[in-house]
This record gives structure tokens, sequence and C-alpha cells, in this order.
């Protein structure tokens, strides 16, 4: 297998370091990025030229962990056991849905808005184990939950092609990343198949996104890259980064040619030195275009 090593021109977004940066949500429609601090418990926007940073904290003791778009431009936002509504303009939160994850040392983890425009989330485990105790799940607009998948051990890496047929999940501590049929219409999915199985070195998967002709970017988050795959599988290139754990990739900016990186800082790390701190949000040419989010009918809207 040929694989290409690319070295992009990352810059750093803002001076701000996360201590869980995830869940990298361009809104075409404000020209903002969002992004949230888990262990912070903090949702974030700001402009692709790093200016007009903004931060809302979570209604104690939750922590945000994903995001998603509605129709109108409220968020949605998965806490550690529920999902919600939040509008960033009024500040104001209205429960969709509450999740029984289980466990008391399971929350919810990586999800997003579908083309099925369902909201998709999945859980992790917070012990060393991380045992297969983890779910994915499909909420709705009126707060319908359904459980889609059982036995993962960390459920990550959510995407859909932009055709929306076809749907990416990964587990970062199979390491692999499937992929299934996916139909719009119904919120179905079929047809899963083993799509990637990794490891630390190539990057154990963490979130991941698709470019506008179907290729599956998955940060990984063990190896400091991201990782670019064919929709048949082949690893096509490595981005090298300036951080050591990104965590999830999301194309916007101008033209949707920008590829914006969160990461996260892991105790007693700094980074390395002269790069990035860890924790940082990257921001680099992406070469190609994405595509812009799926969103979720309101139900207010």
């Amino acid at each position: 297998m040929n694989v290409i090593r690319i070295v992009p021109d990352p810059r750093r977004l803002l001076d701000h370091e996360c201590r869980t940066g995830e869940s990298p949500l361009w809104d075409d429609r404000r020209d903002r990025l969002f992004f949230v601090d888990i262990d912070s418990g903090e949702i974030h926007h700001v402009s692709a030229e790093g200016s007009s940073h903004r931060v809302w904290p979570a209604p104690p003791p939750e922590r945000p962990t994903a995001l998603g778009l509605t129709t109108t431009g409220r968020l949605v936002v998965s806490l550690t056991r529920s999902v919600v509504l939040f509008d960033p303009d009024a500040g104001t939160w209205d429960t969709l849905a509450e999740i029984d994850v289980g466990r008391s040392t399971t929350r919810l983890n990586d999800g997003k808005v579908g083309p099925d425009g369902a909201f998709w989330v999945g859980s992790i485990d917070e012990t060393p184990e991380r045992p297969p105790v983890c779910c994915l799940w499909r909420v709705t607009a009126d707060g319908t939950v359904e459980k889609k998948i059982e036995g993962l051990r960390a459920s990550n890496g959510l995407a859909w092609d932009p055709s929306g047929r076809t749907m990416y999940l990964s587990d970062s501590r199979g390491p692999w990343i499937d992929r299934f049929d996916f139909d719009a219409a119904t919120g179905e999915i079929s047809n899963r198949s083993r799509f990637a199985t990794l490891d630390d070195g190539l990057g154990r998967p963490d979130g991941g996104c698709c470019d506008a002709i179907g290729h599956y970017w998955s940060a990984g988050i063990t190896s400091g890259q991201i990782n670019r795959f064919a929709p048949d599988g082949r690893l096509l290139e490595h981005w090298n980064l300036p951080v050591d754990h990104p965590t999830m990739p999301c194309f916007g900016g101008e033209g949707l040619r920008t590829l914006f990186v969160t990461s996260l800082l892991r105790p007693g790390e700094e980074g390395r030195p002269s790069l990035a701190p860890a924790g940082s949000v990257i921001a680099l040419d992406a070469q190609i275009a994405g595509f812009p989010p799926f969103r979720m009918p309101d139900p207010k809207g």
C-alpha cells in the first residue's frame, strides 16, 4: 500500500487550550466554528480567523460532549446523559431527551446530526478498562430515543458521506472504523462492514468527518495525525499535526476548504516544544472542500 505522507502548514486558531477539545462544527450560516471543551464544561465559538471568541458554560454539573445544528440555528448538544437544545443567541437550554447510558461511569460522547435530521450519539465508559458496555442511539426532533448499536467500548467517528447514503462509526478502543449503508428517509442502518483496523502507530480512530468527494478523515488520537481514507477503505494520506492528541476534524471557512482540528491536553503533557500547545484548535488548508452540516428540524421552527 502506497501512502503519501503530507505535512501541511497548520496554524493555531486562537490563544486557548482545551482540556478535552471535541466536536468542531462549522455553522455555515453564522460563519463561525463551534466546539466543546468537555472537561471544562464549555461550548465555544470562533471565526475562521480566530477572532470573536465566545464561551458558554453548560449548566453545572453537566458537561457538553458533542454538537449539532437545527434548521433555525439552535445547537443540539449532548450532555453527559441527555440531549438538549441550546440557543446561543438567547442563552436558553431545553431538554430534548434523557438517555439511559447505564453505569454511573458511562457518559455520552461523540455525536452528530445525520442526513435523516436525527441526532446520533454514542457513549464511552470513563474507567481505564473501557469495557464494551457502550451504545449508539438515534434521537429524533420529537425526543424519541432509539438504541441502534450495543457492545461498543468508546463510540466515536460518526460521519456521513455527502450523498447521505453511507455512515461511518469508529470505536477508539477497537480500534476500528465500520461502514454502514444508511437510509436517510428512515434512519435505518444496514450492511455493516469493517472499513479499517488501526493501531497506536497509525492512530487509534477518534472523531471523523467526510469531504465533498466522500473521503473519510479520521483523527489519530495516539499518533498526532489525521488519516484520510478512500471510500473503499484504502489509507491515502497522513496529515501530520503540531499536537500530539487530535480528537476530531471538521471542514469550514471560506469555500469549506479549511480543516479545523480539536485536540486534548493529557495530565502532565504540555505539547512538543515550539509547536502548538496541547489542547489547541488547529486550522489548515485542506486542499479539498467539505460540505455543509446536516441539520435537525427545530421543534420550534
